[in-house]
């Protein structure tokens, strides 16, 4: 087992890892890197404590540790950081605009 990551997101963020997308189609058809879609689908890793309301009350964050989430395609904060030779990204999983975490894949 993976030993757990040594960073938490601050406030509504969660640090995820994108999975690789399929590079074969199910019949056999090998798909060219020019032609993947970027990846959605992401392992969160890290959550940070919550988005806080105006009036100080803190919402925790919906996702937890060892969630499949589905990441907008065009998250526009999604911020790479490699730790321990792997690379994650921190999303922000509460935007008041638009969410970038749509959900939790079960």
């Amino acid at each position: 087992m993976k030993k757990p990551v040594k960073f938490r997101p601050l406030g509504p963020r969660v640090l995820v890892r994108f999975e690789d997308p399929e590079t074969t189609s199910k019949g056999g058809i090998v798909i060219p890197d020019n032609a993947l879609r970027r990846p959605q689908e992401a392992v969160v890793v890290a959550v940070g404590s919550g988005r806080e309301l105006p009036n100080g009350t803190r919402v925790p964050p919906s996702v937890k540790v060892g969630d499949r989430v589905l990441v907008h395609q065009h998250a526009h904060t999604v911020a790479p950081i490699v730790l321990e030779g792997v690379l994650y990204h921190v999303v922000d999983a509460w935007n008041a605009d638009c969410g970038e975490v749509f959900g939790v894949l079960t």
